[in-house]
């Protein structure tokens, strides 16, 4: 499956699809989100700015932190 025009975020959000996190489409862009369903991460479906690969990158990372922040604040 395609999910966006760039290959670089193609090859992102399948690393993210094999961690279990899950792809729908939301007419003109996807939706990434984590296997907790909430939030979820913008997927351009034909991005313009040529830095689209690295903010798309850091919205995956500030995501996976703060989940892994809010995660490790449950089980004290």
């Amino acid at each position: 499956m395609k999910y966006c025009s760039m290959k670089e975020i193609n090859e992102l959000v399948r690393q993210q699809l094999k961690k279990n996190w899950s792809f729908s489409r939301k007419g003109k862009h996807g939706r990434l989100m984590p296997p907790g369903g909430t939030p979820f991460i913008v997927v351009p479906g034909t991005p313009s700015d040529r830095r689209a690969f690295l903010n798309f990158r850091q919205s995956i990372r500030n995501l996976e932190s703060h989940l892994y922040y809010v995660q490790s604040a449950h089980s004290r």
